[in-house]
């Protein structure tokens, strides 16, 4: 079935975890990254005018509801206001909370109607079959789009580096993923995941600070500081007026202060950790939001440290970076190792800590045979390896070949919402 003519102008939508990458195909990056998280308040009137069946009197319906699903809005103090994320393992969880962020993209991201696009989605090589037809149903029932196409992650990444064939190493929020790709397809028996990502590495960096009374203090609650020397206790003036706020918008509010921390400051060291070699290297200064500020030295390379050695922590129960690469390629044919070996994509917004891709091709070296070659792919931009994803599917969304593998809102209609399995791997 073909769709389009020479010029598609398609809608590109990177599904992550943490956050949504949207924007028009053939650009170089997204247009728009917006968190998977959306704000949820109830204005605390009940509505007695429309009552759903069997409904209680006062009972509140989603009218009185209100969603808040940009960063700026997000971050704004409310009473009652909880912030829930519609994703879960890197798949759609709460569809009503994606629809909302669906509807923010089109009309206040993208600016078009969705009826105009064909729109191309990313998905967890782990996507359960329901979740697919859940979502193409959405697009055609709702948003009227013309044309689906569904990709794995880890090809786009893949293809976002020119390499149809090769391992990609994915770091996220959630966790770590090695996904073997060859010939633009998923080998699906030979994925394998490690639960140490973005989110790991923030509760140990929540542990180090609680661990060193270190006070984690949201940006919202601050009205003026005062600079201070180092280590010592910050002077700051809390705002006067602040609504009770929800434990999960706090939160939400913390997490974005330790994350900064850690972008900020860790780094992965080039061989495995020595306190003494360490210690021997320069400091990472960083200032929290109250005005406290620390010099950050052995603790910096000791955190990110456990994503490449988690035995000390975890007991042996959690594989190494190089070991769920290895253990991935081992899964694979023999025939195309080599090809994997010599084609490793590193990708995701954790794969961003200094020294990570040099660290992984370290590691990875010692524990190959030698007569395996080895070459790591990790683009040097930050923006080429956070959004490779997305890159990868703006590459696929404009060439000349999709106007074949489009999934058609008449072959829909036709066949229903279970074609899409025959489409796409």
């Amino acid at each position: 079935m073909l769709y389009g003519g020479e010029d598609i102008d398609a809608i590109v939508f990177d599904l992550g975890s943490q956050s949504f990458r949207i924007g028009s195909a053939q650009d170089d990056g997204p247009k728009s990254e917006i968190p998977s998280m959306v704000g949820i308040l109830n204005d605390g009137i009940p509505d007695t005018s429309v009552l759903e069946p069997g409904a209680k009197s006062g009972k509140r319906i989603n009218g009185n509801t209100k969603y808040f699903t940009d960063i700026t809005s997000l971050r704004v103090p409310r009473k009652d206001k909880e912030v829930i994320n519609c994703m879960k393992d890197g798949m759609i969880d709460d569809w009503d909370l994606f629809e909302k962020i669906v509807d923010y993209s089109y009309s206040k991201c993208l600016h078009t109607e969705s009826k105009f696009h064909p729109v191309l989605f990313s998905e967890s090589p782990l996507n359960t079959k329901s979740k697919r037809e859940k979502l193409v149903e959405l697009m055609f029932e709702k948003y009227h789009v013309p044309a689906v196409y569904l990709c794995r992650n880890a090809v786009l990444a893949a293809f976002s580096c020119g390499r149809p064939t090769c391992i990609v190493v994915d770091s996220g929020a959630v966790h770590t993923s090695a996904i073997p790709v060859h010939d633009g397809y998923v080998i699906h028996s030979a994925v394998v995941k490690c639960p140490l990502g973005g989110n790991f590495i923030s509760m140990q960096c929540k542990e180090f600070l609680a661990k060193n009374n270190i006070e984690v203090t949201p940006h919202y609650m601050i009205a003026q500081k005062t600079s201070v020397k180092e280590k010592e206790k910050p002077i700051w003036t809390k705002k006067r007026t602040l609504p009770e706020v929800t434990d999960s918008w706090y939160n939400y509010m913390c997490q974005s202060v330790i994350q900064d921390f850690q972008h900020s400051v860790l780094q992965v060291f080039e061989t495995p950790y020595d306190e003494k070699i360490v210690s021997t290297l320069p400091t990472s200064l960083y200032e929290f939001p109250n005005g406290y500020n620390q010099e950050f030295g052995n603790e910096r390379f000791k955190i990110p440290e456990m994503l490449f050695d988690p035995s000390p922590n975890m007991g042996g129960s959690m594989l190494s970076m190089s070991h769920i690469v290895a253990t991935s390629a081992g899964m694979c044919d023999v025939d195309i190792r080599p090809i994997l070996y010599n084609n490793i994509v590193v990708t995701g917004g954790n794969s961003l800590i200094k020294g990570f891709p040099e660290r992984l091709n370290r590691d990875l070296t010692a524990r190959v045979p030698p007569s395996m070659k080895l070459k790591m792919i990790s683009p040097n931009g930050s923006a080429e390896r956070r959004f490779g994803a997305w890159i990868g599917g703006s590459i696929v969304a404009s060439t000349g070949t999709i106007q074949q593998m489009w999934f058609s809102c008449k072959e829909y209609y036709d066949g229903g919402k279970g074609q899409i399995h025959n489409k796409f791997n």
